[in-house]
């Protein structure tokens, strides 16, 4: 590849990394994997990693990576719809929704990504990235009227489109230390940029559900920020064994204060904390077995965790100032509940080429009364199957794929703001991905 072709992609990487972080919910809404090469394993590398992406699961591997640059993209394709069954309440204090199966608009992203790693010596590296952490997203349009709302209101929610967009982005500065033959240890500081909008949601505090129904949806974008640590240690315990164990810190962000009447303290929407470990077991000089184990602590934040019951508090003629109200300091949430993810992969080179396959499954972060809320978010995931390979491209460059497959699953509930009647709600969804990585080695 010229020169000038390869300078082009870095600044292509480049800009679209820090301008368009990923709208997506795969594990929760965290990625199931960042680098390529753990993509094609189904997200696991605690112990393994390949490429300068390792800082984004584990930073102890970045010093056995070499000097290299990883540069590339995804094309992820989420299909998200919910279904009602159970006729809507008549006009009255009942939140009805509108019979029918609806699917969300926007079924394909573009995620850029970008990995550095110099060597500073024999035993140490210093590397940079920037990725997608996650998001949510879902955009409904051409809902009918919801039977149960008077004055002619359309939308999911009886404010016209409905729908939330919260992207993520992280900037990893990442140092690691071979301490010995055996053992490597790691750590990244996180600077965290989160995005958000929310339309249609009007009608929440029309109802006296928010604390600053002025600032509970339709304000356009809005910003935040923050700062958080990641830690790793990769060790050679046994022949052909390697353990690996990262754990990421829970990162405080800057409020959303235009969106201060929706989430719970006043628009704050903090990123849990996750822990990992994993291993790596050679089963030939050619193949490699790794395993992971990824706990994501989404009940520790309030705006993901906290139940919707806490709204039914001020539901029907309730106080929209009290904290349980949106926006308020005990205010509700999603619901969420903490994750445990189990990937499982195998690689294998077989000539010039290295090939890869994997599955992942965690029990989906929704329970069943939480339904109504997570219309906005239906990260219904468990399973995630991929396969991928590396394919050199010269002496000091490589091409790197991954597929992903995750087949649809849903969750069912019932409305429990529609109290006349029995309204049913089901959240379904099925993801596709494929990303390459084209690496430049130095």
């Amino acid at each position: 590849m010229s020169r000038g072709i390869k300078k082009h992609l870095i600044a292509l990487s480049i800009s679209g990394a820090l301008a368009a972080p990923s709208a997506f919910a795969t594990n929760g809404y965290f990625g199931h994997g960042y680098s390529t090469a753990e993509k094609g394993l189904a997200g696991a590398g605690v112990a393994l990693s390949h490429d300068a992406m390792a800082s984004a699961t584990n930073p102890a591997g970045m010093v056995k990576v070499g000097n290299r640059l990883d540069v590339g993209a995804a094309l992820f394709s989420p299909n998200r719809e919910y279904s009602v069954s159970g006729a809507p309440a008549g006009p009255g204090t009942d939140f009805s929704l509108s019979e029918g199966t609806f699917e969300s608009d926007h079924t394909l992203f573009l995620i850029p990504h970008i990995g550095w790693n110099m060597m500073i010596d024999d035993t140490s590296s210093f590397g940079l990235a920037a990725y997608g952490n996650g998001g949510m997203n879902a955009d409904y349009s051409n809902v009918p009227t919801p039977m149960g709302f008077a004055g002619g209101t359309t939308g999911t929610f009886g404010a016209g489109n409905a729908g939330q967009n919260l992207a993520q982005l992280f900037i990893n500065a990442s140092y690691a230390k071979q301490i010995n033959d055996k053992h490597a240890l790691g750590a990244s500081l996180i600077f965290a940029y989160s995005e958000f909008k929310a339309d249609g949601l009007g009608l929440l505090g029309g109802f006296g559900l928010s604390n600053d129904s002025t600032k509970l949806t339709d304000n356009g974008d809005d910003t935040s920020m923050g700062f958080g640590v990641k830690l790793g240690w990769q060790g050679d315990v046994a022949k052909d064994l390697s353990v690996g164990v990262s754990y990421q810190s829970k990162i405080a962000m800057s409020e959303f204060d235009d969106y201060a009447g929706l989430y719970a303290e006043q628009g704050d929407f903090d990123i849990p904390a996750s822990a990992s470990v994993g291993i790596a077991y050679k089963t030939s000089p050619s193949s490699t077995l790794v395993v992971d184990l990824q706990q994501i602590y989404y009940s520790d934040v309030d705006s993901v965790g906290n139940s919707i019951n806490n709204l039914l508090q001020c539901f029907g003629g309730g106080d929209p100032t009290a904290a349980t109200c949106l926006g308020g300091s005990n205010g509700a949430g999603f619901g969420w509940e903490d994750m445990t993810i189990i990937k499982v992969g195998y690689e294998w080179a077989m000539n010039d080429m290295t090939w890869r396959a994997g599955i992942s499954h965690g029990e989906q972060p929704i329970p069943s009364e939480e339904v109504l809320f997570n219309i906005l978010a239906p990260a219904t995931i468990e399973t995630h199957l991929t396969f991928g390979f590396t394919m050199p491209m010269g002496s000091d460059s490589e091409f790197t794929f991954a597929g992903m497959y995750a087949p649809s699953n849903d969750v069912s509930g019932v409305n429990p703001m529609n109290q006349t009647t029995v309204q049913n709600i089901t959240l379904e969804m099925d993801q596709f991905e494929v990303q390459g990585t084209y690496t430049m080695k130095f």
